[in-house]
């Protein structure tokens, strides 16, 4: 039996098409044209990403011109493959879709072409700039309702509406208000509303390594990422679980997605957690903890972080080195959880003969990583990411084609060259929107000033207390991470929360991960857990018992952001001023790494009720004592933590030796 056999042809093997459209919000709704209408999609599908990728390559326009296309190709997309609500068609578009259509390229198209006329008005708008800019507001509100669901569009109505009723609001919240018209003015016809810094980013960076995450997907990297954990872990104890948390770290390189990260790698390693012995709820939670570290996993992160850089002036190569530590803590976390409850269950690995090999795997599609390692050279080396996405894109289909033409096997050719152009587009039309939409919620952040009242209000809410605004820019982090994208929960919070950490001295760059990485694990926390319900799916388990197991496995994810945010070695960022980062040396970031292990190490312990044995009550909460005494800076705390994580060690160690014996 070959190595791919073992995994393919096992009872893994599921159709990841239709757990994404029954687990997907998006996918779910996507409707499936055919005949000529459907052609005409694909069509527009495969010159947006034209654009996008020629554009990057020799230059993009006009910020203006860029961003308007971008959004008319965008809302396209969005208003063909989108019903308009439950009883709509989805195998036909309806005349109301074409008239929205039509409006969408009348409505962007006349800030394309009249570009350079509009910057001349200074600010002085026509009837026919007010009109127009009506409609777009209602036309980004629409579609965004379509594509990502009513609660951006009601969350950016209230702040269209706080523009407007600004003298009738009380204390710090008010402000002396705007009319209409220069309120529907400042959203169309500037660029700090639906035109705004989101959509700037997601009509470059974001675009561009979503559609080198598609080019990655169509020459089989996912299934090269499973079979490489699958052969580095499947021995162990763990086996499947392990294998579970690598290739979803790894996939997080391709996916922005939390839920398609949960299907994609979840179609094959949940059937096999639950074969080797796992609960199912506790195989669907693995799965979706794993994936939604994903997004948050260098070198390619979820598209807040492409976002982050553009809000903060600071160059993604420094986030993605800033991110790195805490991410792979994260993933160390995970592990342990899942190496732990192997061994409360008393399961053991597969043979070594029985995995696929290492050398094997990397002799065959080793390649792959090719464009990978490329992306992250260009980076060090200077480049735009919108450019290392370009030259990575090139390589990945160079290598492809010349894979394929080696092997003979026409693993890789024109139509799949199509193919991924149309599902790069395809996949960018939830963050296109949501990024149009949160624009004008960052527009009323500007023309109001919210950003620091909001700042203002919460650090009064906390009385100046650090710990206190941390926690409830955690809770507002996860709240809105409920019921938004994470890049519109990242831009909403970017503009108001992070400046009141900054005001109490929090370094710039761990403000912006702290609320990124809250938001980021919303897609685990119950009530609203869609990949962990996204993983339940698949494992026929409870969603919500998947969702609190979920939240279990990935504590250290609700305590790692502290860390760093009240002592910055973690991140190894000294000070952040403009757009320079005054870096660390590594070496005063090793005790804190240490320390943050340990502290994982006696979290997990505390959390599962088994160190290396199953705890007494008081071993237990003394863990958990360790664990915050552990993950805290400060020499005495740390000191005072190892103590007793090495003290129950002994002990449990003491205990087994004595069963031993007496057995």
């Amino acid at each position: 039996m070959s190595d791919k056999k073992l995994i393919t042809e096992s009872d893994v093997a599921m159709d990841v098409d239709k757990l994404m459209e029954e687990y997907d919000i998006e996918t779910s709704k996507v409707r499936r044209l055919t005949g000529i209408i459907g052609i005409i999609t694909t069509v527009i599908a495969i010159l947006m990403s034209a654009f996008q990728f020629y554009t990057a390559g020799f230059g993009t326009l006009l910020s203006a011109k860029q961003r308007s296309l971008h959004v008319i190709f965008a809302f396209t997309l969005g208003f063909l493959l989108f019903p308009g609500g439950k009883k709509s068609k989805k195998d036909k578009v309806s005349i109301l879709d074409y008239i929205f259509i039509l409006l969408v390229i009348v409505v962007f198209g006349y800030l394309f072409v009249f570009v350079n006329q509009i910057s001349t008005k200074g600010g002085n708008a026509t009837t026919v700039d007010l009109l127009f800019g009506g409609l777009a507001i209602l036309l980004t509100l629409e579609v965004t309702r379509r594509v990502v669901g009513p609660e951006l569009p009601i969350v950016a109505m209230l702040f269209l509406l706080y523009a407007k009723l600004g003298p009738y609001l009380p204390g710090v919240l008010g402000h002396r208000g705007f009319t209409w018209e220069r309120i529907i003015s400042h959203m169309y016809l500037t660029l700090e509303g639906i035109l705004g810094i989101p959509i700037g980013v997601s009509a470059t960076f974001v675009f561009m390594f979503i559609l080198f995450g598609s080019f990655l997907d169509k020459t089989g990297v996912g299934k090269f990422f499973i079979d490489l954990a699958y052969s580095l872990t499947g021995h162990l104890k763990s086996g499947p679980a392990m294998t579970a948390v690598v290739a979803s770290g790894l996939m997080g390189s391709i996916s922005g997605s939390s839920v398609a990260n949960t299907v994609t790698t979840g179609a094959f390693t949940i059937p096999l957690m639950k074969k080797t012995g796992y609960k199912n709820y506790f195989a669907g939670a693995v799965e979706a903890a794993a994936s939604t570290g994903g997004q948050i996993m260098p070198p390619v992160m979820g598209a807040a972080a492409f976002i982050m850089a553009d809000f903060t002036g600071i160059p993604y190569l420094h986030i993605i080195a800033a991110a790195a530590i805490p991410a792979i803590l994260y993933y160390f976390a995970v592990g342990t959880m899942v190496h732990i409850e192997a061994s409360k269950l008393g399961l053991k690995g597969l043979p070594k003969e029985q995995l696929p090999r290492l050398g094997q795997i990397l002799r065959a599609d080793g390649y792959l990583l090719i464009p990978l390692a490329c992306i992250i050279f260009f980076l060090i080396k200077g480049y735009t990411a919108t450019i290392a996405a370009f030259y990575s894109i090139v390589i990945s289909i160079i290598i492809a084609i010349a894979a394929s033409f080696i092997k003979k096997d026409n693993s890789f050719g024109i139509k799949d060259f199509l193919s991924a152009l149309e599902s790069g587009a395809k996949g960018s039309i939830g963050v296109a929107c949501a990024c149009a939409c949160a624009g004008m919620i960052v527009g009323v952040v500007t023309l109001t000033g919210l950003g620091l009242r909001i700042a203002e209000l919460i650090v009064t809410l906390a009385q100046g207390k650090l710990l206190l605004t941390l926690f409830f820019t955690m809770i507002a982090s996860i709240i809105l991470g409920m019921g938004l994208p994470t890049t519109a929960k990242y831009i909403v919070l970017a503009t108001m929360a992070v400046p009141a950490l900054v005001k109490l001295n929090v370094n710039l760059m761990a403000a912006h991960l702290f609320i990124l990485y809250f938001g980021v694990i919303a897609d685990i926390t119950p009530p609203v857990a869609l990949a962990a319900y996204a993983g339940a799916g698949i494992a026929g388990a409870n969603s919500m018992k998947t969702g609190f197991q979920a939240v279990k496995l990935a504590s250290a994810a609700f305590i790692v952001p502290y860390i760093f945010a009240v002592d910055s070695s973690l991140i190894m960022v000294k000070d952040v001023v403009g757009t320079t980062v005054t870096y660390l040396p590594f070496i005063s970031a090793i005790p804190v790494i240490i320390t943050a292990i340990l502290g994982i190490l006696c979290l997990a312990g505390a959390v599962e009720n088994y160190l290396i044995d199953h705890c007494k009550i008081y071993e237990r909460i003394s863990l958990g004592v360790a664990a915050l005494l552990l993950l805290k800076p400060g020499l005495w705390t740390d000191i005072f933590g190892l103590i007793v994580l090495i003290g129950i060690y002994l002990l449990q160690k003491n205990r087994i030796k004595k069963l031993t014996l007496a057995s």
